[in-house]
């Protein structure tokens, strides 16, 4: 959201909750300095309706009143618009706590930190009890190395489409995407977008470490529905073979791929620096495998070697 029209909302929201009585469009067009710089009574109207229907959306709950001479007045009192007392456990509490603290590497640390501030002043407890004692030592972490992820989040939230260039893994060259934005997701210390991709007709994700260059915002509503639920991880699990039936033998090299041993069936030590693993096969493995470069050699199926081939000769000529 612009920075100029959460300024306009937060003032609006301020005179519909400090007053005492219903204000009517021309009390509220003199008191908020971007009303007065609207221009033309019509342009003001439709800032104004477009606001009122925002703060709506956001949970203020705004009454219009009409007084004796036909007039509407509005106005958000505040015993309808006071949250009920917070009530933790100790265990809530350090849940909350956890929360928090995955998000200090990202733009949402501010914000974990100013809500629990304000949670603690309203009486929610420390949670120094056994409970904390016990998993004081979890420090959760995402990490976020990615410039994309901030101007995606916000998308998502603000339902914005966007268009980036992004770089397939058996691309030499980024392709432009235009996308509708759904929800972010970490795999695997990976962040992944799902949305629809307006140029294919069709549901994607991406990976946001082959978003290369600026996101940029367009203006104007999706066309395509959001699913109630959207099945990043299990987008990303097919690709990575992880529901695979099938296996594949790769000679890995010794302190390299440390994900493909985490998933090895079984390994063996080859000497000369080099060790062969067994691995679940499933489709998109091939591309997974390109990314370790020279560290991965593909010794069977013959087929799965004859596509990491494919896809490296495609980057080399590129």
């Amino acid at each position: 959201m612009a920075i100029a029209k959460a300024e306009r909302l937060m003032n609006l929201a301020l005179c519909l909750l400090g007053t005492r009585r219903p204000l009517s469009k021309r009390e509220l067009r003199g008191s908020i300095e971007a009303y007065l710089e609207a221009g033309n009574d019509d342009s003001f109207n439709r800032m104004f309706e477009r606001d009122k229907e925002d703060l709506r959306e956001l949970g203020l709950v705004i009454e219009t009143v009409e007084s004796l001479d036909g007039d509407a007045g509005y106005l958000a009192r505040r015993d309808s618009n006071r949250l009920p007392a917070i009530t933790l456990d100790a265990e809530e509490a350090a849940a909350l706590g956890l929360a928090a603290k995955v998000w200090q590497q990202a733009r949402l640390a501010g914000a974990a930190s100013g809500a629990l501030q304000k949670l603690r002043a309203a009486g929610m407890p420390e949670a120094q009890d056994a409970y904390a004692a016990q998993h004081g030592a979890l420090e959760p972490r995402i990490p976020v190395h990615e410039a994309a992820f901030e101007p995606l989040m916000l998308a998502c939230r603000d339902r914005r489409p966007v268009v980036f260039d992004y770089r397939k893994a058996n691309a030499a060259t980024a392709e432009q995407r235009q996308v509708e934005p759904w929800t972010l997701e970490c795999w695997r210390g990976h962040w992944y977008l799902a949305g629809w991709d307006r140029d294919r007709g069709a549901e994607r994700v991406f990976r946001l470490s082959r978003i290369t260059g600026r996101v940029r915002s367009r203006s104007g509503a999706f066309g395509a529905p959001v699913p109630d639920v959207v099945t990043v991880r299990e987008t990303v699990e097919s690709w990575a073979g992880e529901t695979a039936t099938r296996t594949a033998v790769i000679r890995l090299r010794a302190g390299s791929g440390y994900p493909l041993r985490a998933r090895a069936l079984s390994s063996r030590e080859l000497g000369d620096g080099w060790d062969e693993l067994e691995i679940p096969y499933g489709h998109g493995l091939d591309a997974w495998l390109v990314e370790f470069g020279p560290d991965v050699l593909v010794l069977e199926p013959a087929d799965l070697r004859a596509d990491v081939l494919d896809r490296l000769r495609a980057v080399a000529l590129g």
